[in-house]
């Protein structure tokens, strides 16, 4: 899609991939971001190789937001080019849109950006002389810039029939909104280790057995039982010399 460097981590095989529906370039691209996402919550737009996707690179397109509501096409595949007749990129999304959808694609885009969530639009072009009937799906998947805001999406868009005389523009039959923040299983809460206690004894004042002790000795101030004086044990012999 661009001449961008990308690393090789990032070119995912996808080749074996198989649909039965006619959406088979949505369901790549969402597999796709899928895989490159990994377990953080939304890649970045310098993780996205063209490579990784190459089947469905007519189908693909990156967005950019420029305004509140408002988000351009800076890469779009050649199947975009062909509904509308022209050249797409820098062209805002909702132009792809009849004018009573493009107020819903705008409030659509700020939930994509700022929840972020991943939408998918299942979609109609009324025929008219020259332009058959047209059904189509369009799927948007958040991504962040090397800025870390989510400012970007990746997105795929596919109509089924014949596209007649272009522009052919949309309009909203059914959208699905799925909150990526939401839809992820909480973490379980950290568990602390709880040591099991040992049961409790009442507490009970110190037993001393009485039956075989002995009074203890009173002080006698140095005199027997006689209360004579004992003699000193020591003697101060005091001479002349």
């Amino acid at each position: 899609m661009d001449k961008s460097p990308h690393n090789e981590q990032n070119v995912l095989a996808m080749s074996d991939f198989q649909s039965t529906t006619g959406y088979a370039a949505i369901a790549q691209v969402e597999a796709y971001w899928e895989a490159v996402r990994g377990t953080r919550l939304l890649p970045k737009r310098s993780d996205i190789d063209p490579r990784g996707i190459e089947r469905a690179l007519e189908n693909a397109f990156i967005l950019e937001r420029i305004a509140p509501g408002v988000a351009r096409l800076r890469i779009a595949g050649s199947h975009l080019n062909d509904l509308m007749g022209m050249e797409v990129r820098g062209m805002p999304l909702t132009a792809m849109f009849t004018p009573a959808a493009r107020t819903e694609i705008s409030d659509l885009l700020e939930i994509v950006f700022q929840t972020p969530a991943i939408s998918t639009l299942h979609l109609c072009s009324e025929g008219a002389v020259g332009r058959p009937p047209l059904e189509a799906r369009l799927i948007l998947l958040p991504l962040k810039s090397d800025l870390g805001d989510v400012s970007r999406v990746l997105g795929c868009f596919v109509a089924q029939g014949d596209v007649g005389i272009a522009p052919r523009r949309f309009d909203v039959m059914k959208k699905e909104v799925l909150h990526i923040a939401a839809g992820q299983p909480p973490a379980p809460a950290p568990t602390e280790a709880k040591v099991p206690k040992s049961p409790s004894l009442p507490r009970t004042e110190p037993r001393y057995s009485t039956g075989l002790s002995e009074d203890a000795p009173t002080f006698s101030g140095g005199r027997n039982s006689e209360g004579k004086r004992r003699p000193p044990y020591l003697r101060l012999i005091k001479t002349d010399e």
